[in-house]
């Protein structure tokens, strides 16, 4: 059985957010603790716990997702100046909840190695 995470609360409309794109596939929100001016999170409406079980998944899963967090992006209208898509998978990777979410990050230049 899967844990209730935050995220799946978030998605059945439990917890306020503040959403910025949604389509069949998946939902966007603004991150509650932006670690950049734009700080969005991208979930897929399918629950997958880590990207570490991706590869469980079919390639039209793992695309509508991907292509989920490039229309957010282009919604965003981030193209033109840039923006970063970070994976956290796992403890070490700093992944605080157990679903798999895209941050999308923007509005600032942004610096490497990111840490």
């Amino acid at each position: 059985m899967s844990i209730d995470t935050v995220f799946d609360r978030i998605l059945r409309k439990e917890l306020p957010s503040e959403i910025v794109f949604e389509s069949d596939h998946v939902l966007a929100f603004k991150d509650l603790n932006p670690q950049a001016p734009v700080h969005v999170l991208v979930i897929p409406k399918k629950k997958i716990s880590s990207f570490n079980v991706i590869s469980d998944l079919s390639a039209r899963e793992i695309g509508l997702f991907f292509q989920g967090v490039s229309l957010v992006a282009q919604k965003l209208g981030l193209a033109e100046s840039g923006y970063r898509i970070v994976l956290n998978c796992g403890r070490h990777g700093q992944q605080t909840v157990d679903y798999l979410h895209a941050h999308i990050l923007a509005g600032r230049q942004m610096t490497w190695p990111p840490g």
